[in-house]
């Protein structure tokens, strides 16, 4: 399966979307509970291509909402394995917006997603347990 640092690289996790009316609120900006949501799937994603396991969320870290994401733009998620504990593992995903007609882009949003391995019986088990 690779060392820890190629598993790493590998499991980086892309989500592209389109910001549309229906994911906005009263100021035609993406809603942040829906951004959250989106950062949470691409953070999951990540940390189980990293692992190949079943994981579940445990905690988020700080999420920065550092600028509004309007209606007409694009979105990237990225997600990285930050740090791998025994049993969990730390994601941070940031948000970059596009504009769709020029080449503006600019990092939006970032936060770290924890995340826990678990076994059949939903208790947590080691995260990685075939590194080479």
């Amino acid at each position: 399966m690779g060392t820890l640092e190629e598993r790493i690289i590998k499991s980086e996790t892309h989500i592209f979307k389109a910001v549309f009316p229906s994911t906005t609120n009263h100021y035609d900006t993406l809603f942040g509970g829906t951004a959250l949501h989106l950062m949470d799937e691409v953070a999951f994603i990540c940390a189980t291509r990293f692992s190949r396991k079943k994981v579940v969320t445990i905690s988020t870290g700080q999420i920065d909402f550092k600028k509004a994401i309007p209606a007409g733009t694009l979105i990237e998620l990225v997600a990285k394995v930050d740090s791998v504990g025994r049993t969990s593992c730390k994601i941070h995903v940031d948000i970059f917006m596009e504009q769709m007609y020029s080449e503006l882009r600019e990092t939006v949003v970032s936060g770290t997603f924890s995340f826990v391995a678990v076994d059949e019986n939903k208790k947590p088990t080691p995260i990685l347990d075939d590194l080479e």
